[in-house]
């Protein structure tokens, strides 16, 4: 991992991070209280939040865009380049699986852009504006995966249990294990070529040429 990123320190850098850490956490507190608007437990309703990707990879880059804003020095190139596949992921996922399924309004419409699309957005632009290039390893996305190979493990044990699978392309329950592990190989793949693809751009932009 690098050291943290000085380009990332500036007033406008920060203000951006300001931004998208305000329109995570804004996201996640207006879908809390829209599924908390009802007979479940506040405890409840946390706990079915915390079942899906995209409410615990909004909560990342919440904390990591609220500590670039502050100038924390956990904010390197490596966790912001994590940070942006893992959103970036959410984002793809959600037009090309998931977009439609669901008639939303209200609080829910309004977190539902939020979280699938102007934190991906956002987080695109800071990226390619501010993070300092040239920095990144070809091992990088190995490790980034890491994170979105336990979160599958995790819904899936824990869908086993509650007979409730948080998202239709790895609901057990309904197309059987071998196309739920099918689907995540899959994603698993687009993952990883995205991986290759921002070390190679951030090689290209910093003007790296060792191998």
């Amino acid at each position: 991992m690098t050291q943290p990123d000085p380009g990332t320190h500036g007033i406008p850098a920060r203000l951006l991070a300001a931004l998208i850490a305000l329109a995570a956490w804004t996201g996640i507190g207006v879908h809390f209280h829209a599924l908390a608007d009802g007979p479940a437990s506040w405890s409840a309703v946390l706990w079915r939040l915390l079942g899906y990707f995209t409410i615990t990879t909004n909560l990342l880059v919440a904390v990591v865009f609220t500590g670039v804003a502050a100038k924390a020095r956990f904010a390197t190139p490596w966790l912001l380049g994590a940070t942006l596949l893992n959103i970036a992921l959410v984002g793809v996922v959600y037009a090309l699986l998931l977009q439609g399924l669901q008639q939303l309004t209200g609080g829910s419409q309004l977190a539902n852009v939020l979280l699938h699309r102007v934190t991906p957005a956002l987080t695109i632009v800071f990226w390619l504006a501010f993070v300092r290039k040239g920095t990144l390893t070809r091992q990088a996305p190995l490790l980034w995966a890491l994170y979105p190979l336990l979160y599958l493990v995790y819904a899936l044990v824990r869908g086993s249990f509650e007979a409730r699978y948080p998202y239709p392309f790895i609901d057990v329950a309904r197309i059987g294990w071998a196309q739920t592990l099918i689907n995540s190989a899959l994603i698993a793949l687009g993952f990883a070529l995205a991986g290759e693809v921002l070390v190679w751009l951030d090689r290209r932009l910093g003007g790296m040429t060792r191998p």
